[in-house]
């Protein structure tokens, strides 16, 4: 038998372990306490943040469903039948093309993405679709039957029932066609687009229709229409130019007009020449230049360029020196480079076109351009005079340039 002292020996051992395992028990009961409370709260964090995403998910939906709806919303105000004989005309049409289109060639079948058309390929259906007898378009291009808006517009402006379609020809070769309907005192646009599979065979991509707000036609042939919400892949305010631009004029917009900015920089918002060049010269204006001159589109790294395409492209096109360029254009010598800030396109920015031109005696050119701004329902905002030299290997420098307003103000572009 244990004596007492045995058992006070196996007590106090006991009391000890018990301790022990107290002291080495609770610290584990706490960490696992802890990292039970640590998991919950990731959970909870990770289950809130699902609950958001969702919320936020949900709520793109529901934007989206409600744009969905505000564009079915949009009751047509052709009858069924109507825009049937609308979509089999557009694809009748294209039929008439069909040999134009043999050489297309499809980059994407899932979205019917085309290989872009050239300017005389899209001349081509241009022409084709007007000898057809309807008005038909595409960029750089005279509109065809341009007449037949005119008429669509006087009968609008008149309060009478009119309609006329436009065939916009894109770039890739499909088809845009538009047709503007006034009808019981209502703008509307029905819109059909037809694309192409390989060998020249045109389909019907899809159709749409859509309400305006107004319509307005220029004196000098600017049709320029609002729509009542923006439309997929366009502007709240479109337009076509109906009047016919005399080629050699379109021709000199491209070469000389058409790359330049009024808003991101001042050199046609400006009245300079060689005296004070330096006042134009911004870094923000390279990149339309080197564009250009080169065709392609600039690439800059933090912001700054090589001085030497800098200034041997600069050079080309102003009269301007190298000394003069180190001064003005915010040149670093330690790295041999200069300013250079580009700007993405922006939308509803005016733009110029030459609509007459003179050959001076010395052998410069001065063209007269018009600047346009077709949100403000503008086609003559703004004149300007450009004087240009030209040279043998096709470049050509920018003189001088004075302008003058006229329908609206002058851009202000601070250096």
């Amino acid at each position: 038998m244990e004596n007492s002292t045995q058992r006070k020996r196996r007590c106090r051992k006991g009391v000890i372990v018990n301790i022990l395992f107290a002291a080495v028990s609770i610290p584990l009961i706490l960490l696992l306490y802890f990292s039970c409370e640590k998991e919950f709260l990731n959970e909870k964090k990770f289950s809130e943040e699902m609950q958001r995403e969702q919320e936020e998910e949900s709520q793109e939906k529901m934007n989206e469903i409600s744009y969905e709806e505000e564009i079915e919303e949009v009751v047509s105000v052709l009858k069924s039948d109507e825009q049937e004989q609308l979509q089999q005309t557009a694809k009748l049409a294209a039929e008439e093309c069909a040999d134009l289109y043999k050489d297309i060639k499809v980059l994407d079948t899932t979205f019917y993405q085309l290989e872009q058309r050239t300017k005389e390929q899209r001349r081509e259906v241009v022409s084709r679709i007007g000898g057809l007898g309807f008005v038909s378009v595409s960029k750089g291009i005279n509109m065809a039957n341009y007449e037949k808006v005119e008429i669509f517009y006087s009968e609008y402006s008149d309060g009478k029932d009119a309609q006329v379609t436009i065939y916009e020809i894109y770039g890739d070769g499909r088809f845009g066609c538009r047709t503007f309907l006034y009808r019981a005192g209502k703008l509307q646009v029905y819109y059909v687009e037809i694309t192409w599979q390989e060998g020249g065979v045109p389909i019907l991509s899809h159709t749409s229709v859509w309400d305006l707000e107004e319509i307005r036609l220029t004196e000098k042939g600017y049709f320029i229409y609002t729509n009542k919400i923006k439309i997929s892949h366009g502007n709240l305010r479109e337009h076509y130019r109906i009047k016919p631009l005399a080629e050699d004029c379109r021709a000199l917009t491209e070469k000389y007009i058409s790359g330049l900015s009024y808003i991101d920089y001042n050199l046609l918002t400006v009245d300079w020449n060689s005296s004070n060049v330096e006042e134009i010269i911004m870094d923000t204006m390279f990149g339309d230049i080197y564009h250009m001159h080169t065709g392609e589109y600039l690439k800059v790294h933090g912001g700054r360029v090589g001085a030497e395409i800098f200034e041997e492209i600069m050079t080309i096109y102003f009269p301007i020196t190298v000394e003069q360029l180190h001064h003005c254009c915010g040149y670093d010598a330690d790295s041999d480079t200069y300013e250079c800030d580009l700007f993405s396109v922006r939308p509803y920015a005016p733009f110029g076109e030459v609509v007459d031109y003179t050959e001076n005696e010395d052998g410069t050119l001065t063209l007269f351009v018009d600047g346009v701004w077709p949100d403000y329902d503008s086609d003559y905002a703004f004149t300007n005079q450009v004087v240009i030299q030209s040279y043998e290997d096709g470049t050509f420098c920018y003189l001088s340039n004075v302008v003058e307003q006229q329908e609206m103000e002058i851009p202000v572009i601070k250096k």
